[in-house]
């Protein structure tokens, strides 16, 4: 698909627009306009003048979709027609990427598709759990209350991952240090060291030996270095956009001692989460926890969820289909069963998925403080083994003389 940039007139109030459309050529562009009701007067392809700079510039963040999702409801909560709310935010938003997609759905709902309908053709940007609850708020009449739980759900997602990004600043900033100090010493003094053994016609120490090697094979090599480095991420990349790749990282994920335990919180609270916010607004059991099982984001916690979801389909109540199973955490189910007991299973959910968001948040803690001794410990020995190569041959040197 292509984007193209579009002026046109709109015959019934005689008035010029502006904007963008994707089609996979002119014609197309042209024809979906007419279609649209639109008499198009220029189209031109917006997708030969887009850097990778300006496509990274006008990336959709999280923000921007937080952003959208809140001022769209409140301007529906106010009472204000949807193609007019759309124009409004369209007008207010300010990364370009998101303003021309704003522009597509209005231009969309106005040639007589639903808002859910429109929204489809953006999944890059909107998921299946945004869809579902703009299509119950539809059908509900209670489209702004749907958008606020998006809204509330998206910043709640993006404080997390602030959070777990936040935790893994100062280790980066230690592995940093670590390499840097690596480099100079290996750079800039290990190779003084050669050089005064060399003019003294003495034999180097062992360790000494071998850094003085290290720094040659980088010197030498370092382009090797580099692409191999490379071509490794690369073939990991690949590989984990397989469905074995997938299935092996996922199952990592759900193995990693130290992590574990932060990833089966995090799948829990997502799926409790997403559930909880579907079935208030009416969507199905059934589709709900189809839709939750997805927003988990992990293959084999999404395997048992199905799993629990077929035997839903079969008869069972969703606390008895969630019990026993490996990877879902007990409370999950002993929610969902008080939840059926007093026939408030959505907000017995929204509990659980509090529970785990707050035990996520001290989970994160306590890993963040646990790495940071273990880094420590690790640029002590690398920078002990460094200066044990290079300082103890200098003093051997001067105990000799």
């Amino acid at each position: 698909m292509r984007r193209f940039n579009y002026r046109a007139k709109d015959p019934k109030t005689g008035k010029i627009v502006k904007g963008a459309i994707q089609a996979e050529t002119e014609h197309d562009a042209g024809k979906l306009l007419v279609e649209q009701g639109f008499v198009p007067e220029s189209i031109q392809d917006e997708s030969g003048g887009s850097s990778i700079f300006d496509r990274l510039i006008n990336r959709i963040t999280s923000k921007d979709k937080v952003t959208f999702s809140r001022q769209f409801a409140t301007l529906i909560g106010a009472g204000l027609p949807l193609a007019n709310s759309l124009k409004t935010v369209a007008s207010q938003t300010q990364n370009k990427e998101m303003r021309t997609i704003v522009e597509e759905v209005l231009a969309s709902v106005e040639s007589g598709k639903t808002l859910a309908e429109s929204f489809e053709k953006y999944p890059r940007v909107f998921d299946n759990v945004f869809i579902a609850l703009i299509r119950a708020g539809e059908s509900s009449g209670t489209l702004d209350e749907a958008l606020n739980r998006v809204a509330n759900q998206q910043e709640k997602d993006a404080a997390m991952l602030s959070k777990i990004r936040g935790a893994m600043v100062y280790p980066a900033i230690i592995l940093l240090v670590i390499i840097a100090v690596l480099a100079f010493m290996m750079v800039m003094v290990v190779p003084e060291v050669r050089g005064l053994y060399e003019d003294m016609h003495k034999e180097l120490p062992g360790l000494t030996q071998f850094l003085v090697w290290l720094t040659d094979f980088f010197a030498s090599f370092w382009w090797l270095v580099l692409a191999v480095l490379i071509l490794i991420v690369w073939g990991i990349i690949q590989y984990k956009r397989t469905e074995g790749g997938r299935r092996t990282f996922d199952n990592m994920k759900l193995h990693i001692p130290l992590f574990k335990d932060l990833f089966l919180r995090l799948y829990m609270s997502r799926f409790a989460r997403t559930t909880e916010m579907l079935l208030a607004v009416g969507v199905s059991m059934l589709d709900s926890i189809h839709i939750g099982m997805k927003a988990v984001n992990n293959v084999v916690v999404e395997e048992q969820l199905a799993k629990a979801a077929d035997e839903v389909k079969g008869g069972k109540a969703l606390s008895e289909a969630l019990e026993g199973k490996d990877y879902i955490l007990p409370l999950v189910p002993q929610m969902a069963n008080i939840g059926e007991q007093s026939g408030k299973i959505d907000e017995m959910l929204g509990r659980a998925a509090t529970v785990y968001e707050t035990e996520l948040d001290e989970k994160i803690a306590t890993i963040s403080t646990m790495i940071e001794p273990i880094l420590m410990v690790v640029m002590a020995a690398v920078i002990g083994v460094v200066l044990g190569g290079t300082l103890l041959p200098i003093y051997s040197l001067v105990n000799s003389i």
